[in-house]
């Protein structure tokens, strides 16, 4: 059965696309920890980053390197933290996360409730330094 991730790039599922290229997408964490919180994926489905092969863990990190780049620009914060976890979707992933201080990269706190329209506006920001 497919991943969520990966109903999610069939278009079976929607989502609050940020960036897209043939390997890979950008969307925004629907329960996100800060504003702005992005999922980057490849579209191939692997569970464990490390299972993917050298280049596509490459041209991977390198996408999410453009989409931090574009996150930094519209959302206001110190810094994007980088996180890969891996144990919620058995799809490899990384989190992007826009924060000013260390407690707002802690996954055990509460997560932000944002609406469409929310995520809409963000989403568009974050697009427009693409």
């Amino acid at each position: 059965m497919a991943s969520l991730f990966s109903r999610i790039v069939n278009g079976e599922i929607p989502c609050y696309k940020i960036a897209e290229d043939e390997f890979h997408l950008a969307f925004l964490d629907i329960s996100p920890l800060t504003k702005g919180h992005t999922l980057v994926i490849p579209k191939k489905e692997v569970d464990y980053i490390f299972d993917l092969s050298d280049e596509e863990f490459a041209q991977l990190h390198l996408f999410a390197k453009k989409v931090a780049i574009a996150l930094k620009n519209a959302i206001p914060c110190l810094r994007i933290g980088i996180s890969v976890i891996g144990l919620e979707v058995p799809h490899a992933h990384i989190h992007l996360i826009p924060f000013s201080t260390m407690g707002e990269i802690n996954f055990s706190r509460p997560k932000l409730q944002l609406s469409k329209e929310e995520f809409l506006e963000i989403a568009e920001k974050i697009k427009n330094w693409i």
